[in-house]
């Protein structure tokens, strides 16, 4: 379904029980809501009402020019909770669907039950401009992603993982102005001063082997949230819900439990 904003428009996909709590998931950079496609049945099975949304330029969003910020993107999030006269979510966001999760939290955390995020930074990557610049030129001069299919989802998944062709050509089929655009976002960014002041429910979830947002990073993202979890799942890189989805589901679903029924 897409939700119409000024000149543009949003997918998202909202199933499930109506009387159900709602679980709002945001995925990836240069990914789609179709990553939390083995996170769906148990969800569904357990009552909950499922939103799923598409970044802006990603999936079934349309795009939109110039670089983005943390903030714009949680407004965008904001925005489809209004239109569907959402008033409270379980959030889950992985990479920098975490980092809009913790946007979210600081500017509309009012809305929010608990907050699971999973691989992801609680600021900008230290060290890594020259990276990202390098990336960022590779699809301006290519105007496409396909140059950063391959080595992405490397990156993304352990040797042993090889469903790999359909989350490639999710990559590559990502607008460059979307990709672009979050990429800007993540390289602006830092919560580290905002975070201790949040009173959300957080558990941090991360893949041990995770290169790009590492044990070490998120394990200090749960500690600035007060009272923040923090769990790590084996074996695993970037994507640990599509390697591991067993594990991710697991504790997924007794975080989403505990905070139905806290103690």
């Amino acid at each position: 379904m897409l939700l119409p904003l000024a000149g543009r428009r949003l997918y998202f996909d909202l199933v499930g029980s109506e009387d159900g709590p709602v679980v709002c998931i945001t995925h990836s950079l240069a990914s789609d809501s179709g990553m939390w496609a083995e996170q769906m049945p148990p969800l569904l099975q357990a009552g909950f009402r499922v939103l799923r949304i598409d970044m802006r330029g990603h999936g079934g969003s349309d795009p939109v020019a110039g670089d983005y910020t943390m903030k714009a993107l949680a407004g965008d999030i904001a925005a489809v909770l209004e239109g569907l006269s959402l008033s409270r979510v379980h959030y889950i966001g992985l990479s920098i669907g975490g980092m809009i999760g913790q946007a979210f939290a600081i500017d509309h955390g009012t809305k929010l039950i608990s907050a699971l995020w999973s691989d992801t930074l609680p600021a900008s990557p230290t060290g890594a401009a020259a990276l990202w610049d390098e990336r960022m030129n590779t699809v301006r001069r290519a105007n496409s992603l396909e140059p950063l299919a391959d080595g992405t989802v490397e990156r993304w998944f352990t040797d042993a993982f090889r469903r790999w062709k359909q989350i490639r050509d999710t990559v590559a089929a990502t607008t460059p102005a979307g990709y672009l655009g979050c990429s800007a976002a993540i390289m602006s960014f830092d919560f580290t001063a905002q975070l201790p002041a949040l009173r959300v429910p957080t558990l941090v979830l991360c893949g041990a082997d995770d290169p790009g947002t590492p044990v070490s990073e998120n394990r200090r993202l749960a500690g600035l949230v007060p009272g923040g979890r923090y769990e790590e799942i084996a074996d695993a890189r970037h994507f640990p819900n599509v390697e591991h989805p067993e594990a991710f589901n697991r504790i997924m679903m007794g975080w989403l439990e505990a905070q139905r029924h806290p103690r």
